[in-house]
């Protein structure tokens, strides 16, 4: 049986580029990713953290687009632009494959491409921007919520689409626990509760949206989700957080 907390250190290894060392027990490979999914929500919560911390201490110092740069740089470096990296290959493959097969092939290929590169520049231009709107406490309660709440999204796209049978994120959507994973959901619901700056609800509705029309755009163009859209799920839910929060 898994311990827990070695599930969680494993999603860590996973989301991360913070040295968990090594993830294996007794000299045996056990790394199932399918039990680390869930702590997803919670590993956000701390990555929020951290950015937000960042993001406090440079406007202390510095002004608050400064700020802003630096505390979203981080949250790249921390997570090696994982989830980035997903919402770039879905927008190279939606964008410019022609069939499904070709959007398949194009989600394999590790190059990047006009779409992608677009959407790598709107996405982080508007993280920028939206967190230069927040200050303080706001700020860092956003960019927590963003973290959490953005995988929690994806979890949710876990359990209620369907897999593409492509990437992998499909090698273990299919050995998920809906229990498990309703945990990582209301982590980072709790998560929401908690930090928002703005009411909860608001904030959970304004992350719902994107994730519903990515699932949708990726059923028409894929016939499901892969790992790929569920970092564009984790990245654009989160933005909308981000901007929301400091539209209002």
């Amino acid at each position: 049986m898994t311990n827990p907390l070695h599930s969680l250190w494993v999603a860590v290894g996973f989301l991360t580029r913070v040295p968990v060392g090594d993830v294996t027990r007794n000299g045996r490979i056990d790394i199932d990713m399918a039990k680390a999914v869930p702590w997803f929500p919670f590993v956000g919560i701390g990555i929020g953290a951290v950015v937000g911390g960042v993001f406090v201490l440079a406007d202390a110092f510095l002004n608050l687009p400064v700020a802003s740069l630096l505390a979203v740089a981080t949250g790249l470096l921390i997570t090696g632009a994982f989830h980035h990296d997903g919402l770039a290959d879905i927008a190279d493959a939606f964008g410019g494959g022609w069939t499904v097969e070709r959007r398949l092939e194009i989600l394999k290929d590790s190059r990047l491409g006009t779409y992608g590169t677009a959407a790598l520049c709107i996405a982080i231009i508007g993280e920028v921007v939206a967190l230069a709107a927040l200050k303080g406490s706001a700020g860092v309660g956003a960019l927590i919520v963003a973290h959490s709440l953005g995988r929690a999204m994806a979890l949710a796209a876990m359990i209620l689409a369907r897999s593409a049978g492509e990437g992998m994120g499909s090698d273990y959507m299919e050995r998920l626990s809906p229990l498990s994973v309703t945990f990582g959901i209301a982590a980072g619901l709790i998560a929401t509760f908690i930090w928002s700056p703005i009411f909860p609800l608001v904030t959970i509705g304004v992350a719902a949206i994107p994730t519903m029309a990515i699932v949708a755009l990726a059923n028409r163009k894929i016939g499901g989700i892969n790992g790929d859209v569920l970092g564009a799920i984790t990245v654009v839910s989160g933005l909308a957080i981000l901007v929301i929060s400091g539209a209002t």
